[in-house]
């Protein structure tokens, strides 16, 4: 009796423990399959956050570098670029099918990223006054021996000033962004040199007529002469000044001791910060007349050196 009791009992356990087998068995394949159902859904995700809205993952949004944007950042003035992209398809390689493309793409990434201040203009149609135009930017020709000359190029204009990137070529695809950062950089720089040639020129100009001015008779007056006149206004210029600086600045220190015998801590300060303006002011005045004189002599000398 007490075998047939410990048969039944060990029938069990082996039946329980076969059933727990199971019972993990299943629960493992479940685990398995949501595991496998999550990974799916994370990829399919990371594919639709690369690739743009409605696309197929082939053209990716174009990230431009922390550098280019730093430039475009710097951008005062209209620019204009201009994509001439005048293939032959009978002549042109299978590489270049979908490579303009990809530069309008970048180009449309340079035009959002300067905020309205870059203008792109394309010029895809192949015909003499296209090819004309993009002769005269500067663009090199190619495949011309196995049909139509080609065009694949781009100018940027601003301020008058231009630069040329004259062949454009899927090779060198990886550097055409730096090649277009460096080209702004370097119109940047020519505009700035230019508004630095007109304060220069309207400063000359000035200094010119100060001096005719206090010269009628330029022609007349030796160099020697010259210079007695220009530093003898100089001289007036600077007592003027000082002898106004001595009178505001006296004021200035009326008012605030006026403040301290029985002003506000309020009036004292205002009283302070009164006289501290009124020095810096007149300071700056006699560093302004000396920096007139010193332009005025050296534009004397220029005239007098000048052939009549």
């Amino acid at each position: 009796m007490n075998d047939l009791r410990a048969s039944d009992t060990g029938r069990t356990s082996k039946q329980c423990a076969g059933e727990q087998a199971g019972a993990r068995t299943i629960l493992l394949f479940a685990v398995v399959f949501l595991l496998g159902i999550a990974v799916s859904a994370v990829w399919f995700f990371i594919g639709s956050k690369r690739s743009p809205t409605g696309g197929n993952g082939d053209n990716p949004a174009i990230q431009l570098s922390e550098n280019t944007r730093a430039v475009l950042s710097h951008l005062d003035s209209p620019l204009e670029i201009r994509f001439y992209a005048l293939l032959d398809p009978a002549s042109g390689p299978d590489s270049m099918t979908a490579f303009p493309a990809r530069v309008e793409q970048l180009l449309s990434a340079y035009q959002q990223g300067a905020g309205g201040k870059i203008k792109v203009t394309s010029v895809n149609s192949p015909s003499t006054a296209n090819a004309n135009a993009a002769r005269a930017d500067g663009l090199e020709a190619f495949n011309s021996q196995k049909g139509d000359a080609c065009y694949l190029g781009v100018a940027l204009v601003i301020k008058g000033h231009k630069e040329t990137v004259p062949r454009l070529s899927p090779e060198w695809e990886q550097a055409l962004e730096p090649d277009l950062t460096r080209a702004i950089v370097r119109l940047l720089d020519a505009g700035r040199a230019d508004t630095v040639s007109l304060v220069v020129s309207q400063a000359n100009a000035t200094a010119v007529q100060e001096v005719k001015a206090l010269i009628p008779n330029l022609a007349a007056v030796s160099v020697q002469q010259g210079n007695e006149i220009l530093r003898d206004a100089a001289f007036k210029d600077f007592t003027a000044a000082t002898q106004e600086m001595q009178t505001q600045v006296k004021e200035a220190e009326q008012r605030l001791v006026q403040a301290h015998n029985g002003g506000s801590e309020a009036e004292q300060q205002a009283a302070m910060k009164h006289l501290q303006e009124v020095q810096a002011e007149q300071t700056e005045k006699l560093k302004q007349i000396a920096g007139r004189s010193r332009t005025q002599l050296d534009t004397f000398q220029q005239l007098k050196a000048a052939p009549h």
